[in-house]
């Protein structure tokens, strides 16, 4: 008797359903893991753009499907993928294009979660963009939903894969500044605006559908330069300020390497937001419980905009210079400090690590990773289940800065504020009436 073929969509299925590894399905079911990866991408220009084409670095992946509010952005994909079909509405796609095999969501924060989530009870795999979500609750909300559907996710943070960020965690992992106290990590970042929302609406460009943009956010006037298509990240209802930008690279191998868990308290110190913006700077400090590779409590300080690491800090690195962005780990036989991407860590004091040997590792490609484990080729190595904490964290310090000068006591395992009780109303937002979606 011959096994009946199946799509790898449809193996794909039986594999979650079954809680089984893809390459076994594939073989029992005849459905080849070289198949071509079929792939929509919500979002066809700026960062979206970029993730398109690093994901078709591939050879086993195609773009089927776009969708893109702005039609005047979707120029550049068309020429370069001239077949691709373009939705201004993303529940179209997702309701029309029935044999998908994964997707990327690549839009503004707000619209992380109900497209991934959406995209997932679908049964895809799903690469998104950081900040996994704009929202604590949000966050949960996915990597709960990823880990009981058994899908391939990835959280869009590609500098994990690089041999940078994978050094940092082999050095401290093998013990090299022993255990770590504290942590201090920073961007010169300042994604803000201590400005009020102008008074005024202006028209909506053709192309471009202003209700689709908002999406689950409350309705507002469109106003010329103020959200679309590059100043969203400032806004309280749309992005996550440089913190929820860049706290999700920079604490990756803070993360990472020490293994962290949720913070038990976390307190802002500089940069509250106005109405309807984010502040220019920030200064906030979690306290985690201790892992195997730190004290019994470890502390970790975030600084962007115009604050930076204390002066008794930064003299720590002795000459280096203090780079625009990156971490200084405090260990109890040394320090390591990585100036971000601006150049390899740096082992101090330097007499002391002269011979030291830093780990060997290799770099990943991030995207194709995603690709090829969609394929049943391996894992990936930010998957939600790693993201999710990570994410959840960095909101958190967000939040924070609602709430300056108070320390807020977090109750991960309820997901609550336990001592601010207004701090909870931030913990999870409501979706304007329509867009509401299953599992949010």
């Amino acid at each position: 008797m011959t096994t009946p073929r199946l799509t790898r969509r449809a193996a794909l299925k039986r594999m979650a359903a079954a809680g089984l590894a893809a390459p076994f399905v594939f073989r029992a079911y005849g459905a080849a893991p070289s198949e071509t990866v079929a792939h929509a991408s919500f979002g066809a220009n700026g960062q979206a753009l970029s993730d398109i084409r690093s994901f078709a670095g591939n050879k086993h992946w195609k773009l089927v499907a776009v969708a893109e509010v702005d039609l005047s952005r979707a120029a550049d994909v068309k020429k370069q993928f001239p077949d691709v079909k373009v939705y201004q509405d993303w529940r179209e796609l997702l309701d029309k294009e029935k044999n998908l095999d994964s997707v990327n969501v690549s839009t503004p924060d707000h619209m992380h979660a109900p497209i991934t989530m959406r995209a997932m009870q679908q049964g895809l795999p799903v690469y998104t963009q950081k900040p996994l979500t704009q929202t604590i609750y949000e966050t949960r909300q996915l990597t709960k939903t990823a880990a009981e559907k058994k899908l391939v996710t990835q959280m869009g943070i590609q500098i994990h894969s690089h041999p940078i960020h994978k050094t940092i965690v082999a050095t401290i992992q093998a013990g090299a500044v022993g255990k770590v106290q504290e942590v201090h990590s920073w961007s010169g970042k300042g994604w803000g605006d201590v400005n009020p929302r102008p008074d005024r609406g202006d028209p909506v460009p053709s192309d471009l559908n202003w209700d689709e943009w908002l999406g689950v956010a409350s309705e507002r006037p469109f106003l010329k330069g103020y959200y679309h298509p590059a100043e969203w990240r400032k806004r309280l209802d749309f992005g996550t300020g440089t913190f929820g930008d860049m706290g999700c690279h920079i604490l990756d191998p803070v993360f990472g390497s020490l293994a962290l868990t949720a913070p038990t308290s976390v307190r802002s110190d500089a940069g509250e937001p106005n109405a309807d913006s984010w502040a220019l700077d920030a200064r906030v400090r979690y306290e985690f419980p201790g892992t195997a590779h730190t004290t019994e409590t470890v502390a970790l300080h975030w600084y962007h905009g115009g604050q930076h690491p204390p002066d008794k800090v930064v003299k720590l690195i002795g000459d280096q210079k203090l780079s625009y962005q990156g971490s200084i780990f405090v260990g109890t036989d040394g320090v390591l400090y990585s100036p971000y991407l601006d150049g390899e860590p740096v082992l101090l004091p330097a007499e002391k690590f002269k011979d030291y040997k830093m780990p060997k590792v290799e770099a990943d490609d991030h995207y194709s990773q995603f690709v090829d484990a969609v394929r049943g080729n391996g894992q990936t190595s930010a998957p939600f289940t790693y993201a999710g904490p990570l994410t959840e964290a960095v909101l958190l310090g967000c939040l924070s800065t609602r709430f300056p000068k108070t320390a807020l006591e977090w109750d991960a395992a309820n997901l609550k504020v336990a001592n601010v009780a207004d701090a909870n109303k931030f913990v999870r937002r409501r979706y304007r009436k329509g867009w509401e979606v299953e599992g949010l």
